[in-house]
């Protein structure tokens, strides 16, 4: 399939979808407690089904009711058949701790893209708490065989938060208590302290260094829980940036107060110059002259496709920096920008993990997002303020993540066809 957006003014409001971090936190959560919780407003979406299939297959119940999942945990048990994680990393790493707890052997694997994803540094460090793991070079498919002993364990900080975020989440099932030592520094690190508070909220009370260079759990429990999942920033991030380039957008459903990565957006898009209203859980964002900016996206770097796109239109240069780690996300993330940003006419230079983006007008051309849902929708959303008209191949991969993308863009006036 391919979609074709002409330029058009943008006006309307939008619903964020809930947060795909926190639905993929707590489905793992709630799985280990001993009881029913109820997960309100998950996110449905291809990855959070691939948990949730996951979860099923290690002997967990989990039930549809309407707007909600009602899990009932605490009872995980060995999958006699090999659990596909399709194109999710998060599922990959956090299932791979969930497998950690359990004394018989599974297997993990998933689609060509996520096979190719690194996790060496995540079964590393499982492997020094205790736990058996086979793989080759840590690429899947990957078996796994308990049972976690706890103890302590390093792992680097600059190549996935997930990793840290998949053992900590494990953690207190281990047989005593564990400790993390993360060198290099951690990166992403709201991520980390996302999945600190999910555990928090849950009943199980962490100790941490302020750099989250040191990290403690204690053995416990999790407690069976109600929760209400917030509205996704990263998600959000593309509408607010299409109100500031093409329109006027008023997205719904976010928590100014969230601790996700993602909310940086507001802030960058401020710095560039835009109009950014905040009332309650409403933010609006209007068409504005943006203008460059330098910027380290070392602890967001899911925001790198749409800010590098905000970049294409700002008058004057910009540099983002912290780039390296885009090269093992869905796709050469860095690499398949430079491509389209290129094919928009936009004059971009690279040097290690830095780019510099000279602000223009782009042209209409056809953007291969390499099945990465967040060029995709990077792309559709600054084609609104493109001369001529951008075709995307293979839109539905921002099924991935934001199912209603195109629903949404629709919804606000955008010409698709």
């Amino acid at each position: 399939m391919k979609v074709t957006i002409s330029p058009n003014t943008l006006n309307g409001t939008v619903k964020a979808p809930p947060s795909k971090s926190m639905t993929h936190r707590y489905l793992i959560i709630t799985s280990l407690a001993d009881g029913d919780s109820l997960i309100e407003g998950p996110l449905r979406s291809d990855d959070t089904y691939a948990t949730v299939e996951g979860l099923k297959k290690l002997g967990i119940s989990i039930d549809d009711l309407a707007d909600n999942w009602k899990i009932k945990g605490g009872s995980l048990s060995p999958s006699e058949t090999v659990i596909d994680c399709r194109e999710s990393g998060t599922t990959l790493r956090f299932l791979i701790g969930l497998c950690s707890l359990l004394e018989k052997h599974c297997t993990l694997t998933g689609s060509p893209s996520l096979i190719r994803r690194p996790n060496k540094p995540l079964l590393s460090a499982l492997e020094k708490l205790g736990v058996h793991v086979q793989s080759i070079e840590g690429f899947p498919p990957i078996t796994v065989r308990g049972r976690l002993k706890g103890g302590e364990a390093e792992i680097p900080g600059d190549i996935s938060s997930q990793f840290i975020s998949s053992i900590i989440l494990a953690a207190p099932y281990a047989e005593k208590p564990l400790t993390l030592r993360i060198q290099p520094e951690l990166e992403s690190k709201p991520y980390v302290h996302l999945t600190l508070d999910a555990i928090k909220n849950s009943g199980v009370v962490p100790e941490y260094s302020d750099n989250l260079g040191l990290i403690k759990i204690p053995t416990g429990k999790y407690n069976p829980t109600r929760i209400k999942i917030e509205g996704d920033w990263s998600s959000a991030s593309y509408m607010l940036a299409a109100g500031a380039v093409a329109g006027k957008i008023h997205i719904d459903n976010l928590d100014i107060t969230s601790k996700q990565a993602d909310i940086e957006i507001i802030r960058i898009l401020d710095k560039m110059g835009a109009y950014v209203k905040i009332k309650g859980n409403r933010v609006t964002t209007e068409k504005s002259n943006l203008s460059g900016i330098d910027l380290d996206l070392r602890n967001c770097p899911d925001l790198f496709p749409m800010v590098a796109c905000l970049c294409s239109v700002a008058e004057g240069s910009s540099t983002l920096t912290g780039l390296e780690r885009l090269k093992i996300k869905e796709s050469d993330r860095l690499e398949a920008m430079i491509e389209g940003l290129r094919k928009l006419g936009i004059k971009i230079t690279k040097s290690r993990g830095t780019i510099t983006i000279k602000g223009g007008t782009p042209s209409g051309a056809t953007i291969d997002p390499y099945n990465d849902h967040r060029i995709a929708m990077s792309f559709a959303i600054i084609a609104n303020a493109a001369r001529g008209k951008t075709t995307i191949i293979n839109p539905e991969c921002v099924s991935k993540s934001y199912p209603s993308f195109w629903n949404d863009l629709k919804q606000v006036g955008a010409e698709l066809k």
